[in-house]
């Protein structure tokens, strides 16, 4: 899968991360109280006395995001267990408390309610849509507790309850629209998944597009977790776009690059790029189907520096050599080391 340099931020969070177990926010991720002037006075059951710290990770691990997320909650472990085989956290070796979201908000927001109230977990890592997100956030602001974010997002929020370790628009959109412009491209079919990421992504899209001479030619949403593209794709082909801006999230993109390369649409006609695909994505949507298309992200697992070849050797040993390693892993991966 061609990925182009133009938009990959080589990050330098990999080597900071390992740095950035600062004591203060190990302190203030590991139990503290809520102070009087917190939301509601939300008081912790965050118990510090014993040899261990609990944490939560909640992510899914069924249902249509499972085709990444599971990955994300591999991250999440490697990351546990190489704290742990290291001391710990001020002497407290790390307990992981996992609950699978099971790709449905509600869901997202019941599991971090019983993370935070019944297993009184210091902080949860965990969420990838934006609605599983903005369906959990009330239920830390509520309670005081702390969430790390690993996916990239469409910003526009802010929550001093919530670490955004992801990237937003400005530092995986733009670039890809910069990257299109520069190869000239002069038009665009957005396809997209139904919920807040996609939709509010492609307005800013549309007004990049609007400022710089690029001509939309349609804009498609489908639930997550579709299967049938067909009408979608007979739309794509018939636009003539110069390439096609994907937000579709899961395995409906298993469905979707299937059906435009069985409609005789490629790379090379008309690119597809992608910034919700990767590295562990290409196995279940099948590399023949991807291959020379593009994407967009912050981290790749060929990112040539002697921090990232540990991460990624401590990676494949733990979980099999074939097992590739990502944006959202990555960013999961140093959220741990952050708090």
């Amino acid at each position: 899968m061609r990925l182009p340099r133009r938009s990959s931020f080589k990050r330098s969070a990999l080597a900071a991360g390992s740095v950035v177990a600062a004591t203060s926010l190990l302190l203030s991720g590991c139990g503290s109280k809520a102070t009087e002037n917190d939301s509601a006075n939300a008081q912790s059951c965050v118990d510090t006395s014993g040899p261990t710290i609990k944490v939560g990770a909640l992510n899914s691990l069924s249902g249509t995001m499972a085709i990444s997320e599971v990955t994300v909650r591999h991250a999440i472990d490697l990351a546990v267990a190489q704290i742990n085989a290291a001391g710990g956290v001020m002497g407290k070796q790390i307990q992981l408390v996992g609950e699978d979201g099971a790709s449905e908000p509600t869901v997202f927001a019941e599991k971090a309610e019983k993370l935070i109230s019944s297993d009184c977990v210091a902080a949860v890592f965990g969420g990838w849509t934006s609605s599983s997100r903005k369906a959990m956030l009330p239920v830390f602001e509520g309670a005081n507790s702390l969430l790390y974010y690993p996916v990239q997002y469409e910003g526009l929020e802010a929550s001093k309850n919530i670490f955004y370790t992801g990237a937003t628009t400005n530092q995986q959109i733009v670039p890809a629209l910069d990257y299109l412009k520069q190869k000239g491209i002069k038009s665009l079919y957005l396809v997209g998944s139904d919920y807040v990421f996609p939709q509010t992504a492609n307005r800013i899209i549309k007004a990049y597009a609007a400022a710089n001479g690029i001509e939309i030619k349609g804009e498609d949403y489908t639930p997550l977790g579709s299967t049938d593209f067909s009408t979608i794709i007979n739309k794509v082909r018939s636009s003539n776009a110069g390439a096609v801006f994907n937000t579709l999230n899961g395995d409906s993109n298993v469905a979707f690059f299937k059906e435009y390369t069985n409609a005789g649409l490629t790379a090379q006609k008309m690119p597809v790029v992608s910034v919700s695909i990767a590295e562990e994505e290409v196995v279940g949507i099948g590399a023949k189907y991807i291959e020379d298309q593009l994407t967009a992200w912050n981290y790749y697992q060929t990112v040539d520096n002697p921090v990232n070849k540990a991460f990624v050797k401590a990676y494949k040993d733990k979980f099999g050599a074939d097992k590739p390693t990502s944006d959202p892993m990555e960013a999961a991966y140093v959220s741990v080391y952050l708090w």
